[in-house]
């Protein structure tokens, strides 16, 4: 919606200026007029103001003025109407991102931080990027950047062999309803990444609990959800990369308890040091 809205307003800003620039120097040529009084009569006309102490005296100027008015006033009227427009849906895309990340911070709280901790212990990359995913209270822009490009360079490879599945099942099933009622959400649907990662745990949860037993599983099977669990951490660290930045940026009070949970400091302590 925005991108249209954006693109709309981009469109007749080029309009405008075309129209204000060709009838500028229109004027000048055929009307003789300076610079600055072609360009204020443009604008006057334009605007719909119309102060009448410039105007022309010339056939070719008035054909001119008759072009001005009939494409200038109905682009500047729509550029004003799209400007209003774009900072309005920009208001409410405000408006719907902190609501969005109200149900982020729910999932990591009730979900996600659990599953980081169970997942990253079993991580045979984990030293690659623990130290980059150390989030503390002096880190910039930059440094979130940069555990980006960290977490772009590791690659998930965890063994679905090595997790308590059956564990990890009553874990998931007893979360299935918080899970169903965010992929109801409309926010949430706003959300391509965050969508995705709830479709890809919600998945795992339904592989997990078709299965009459969790343990002594095919080779193929553990295969296919070791596929299933590494597309869950990989989506799941980085949604958590960007949900401490937003903290860090909106509220710092809960920015303090996430960095003291941090589920990939092994000193991490929810004491007040």
């Amino acid at each position: 919606m925005q991108e249209r809205i954006r693109f709309r307003l981009r469109v007749y800003i080029a309009i405008l200026a075309t129209v204000i620039i060709c009838g500028t120097i229109g004027l000048m040529i055929v009307e003789g007029l300076h610079p600055f009084d072609a360009l204020y009569f443009v604008i006057v006309t334009i605007a719909t103001v119309g102060f009448g102490d410039i105007s022309p005296h010339t056939v070719p100027g008035k054909a001119i003025t008759l072009a001005i008015i009939l494409s200038g006033v109905g682009c500047f009227v729509a550029v004003a109407a799209n400007a209003v427009e774009y900072f309005i849906d920009e208001r409410e895309r405000t408006e719907r991102l902190r609501k969005m990340n109200m149900l982020v911070g729910v999932f990591f709280s009730e979900i996600g931080t659990t599953l980081l901790r169970t997942f990253s212990i079993i991580d045979p990359a984990i030293t690659t990027i623990n130290n980059a995913l150390i989030v503390s209270d002096n880190w910039s822009e930059a440094d979130f950047a940069k555990a980006r490009s960290v977490l772009a360079g590791h690659h998930v490879l965890l063994d679905s062999r090595y997790l308590d599945l059956s564990a990890l099942n009553l874990f998931l099933s007893a979360n299935k309803p918080l899970m169903v009622a965010m992929l109801e959400n409309p926010y949430v649907l706003e959300h391509d990444t965050f969508t995705e990662l709830i479709q890809a745990l919600f998945h795992v949860t339904e592989e997990l609990r078709v299965r009459k037993q969790l343990i002594d599983l095919p080779e193929t099977d553990y295969a296919h959800l070791s596929g299933d669990v590494n597309r869950v951490y990989g989506l799941l660290i980085r949604e958590w990369l960007t949900y401490m930045q937003h903290l860090k940026s909106n509220y710092p009070y809960l920015f303090s308890l996430a960095m003291r949970t941090n589920p990939f400091d092994a000193g991490a302590s929810v004491t007040v040091r």
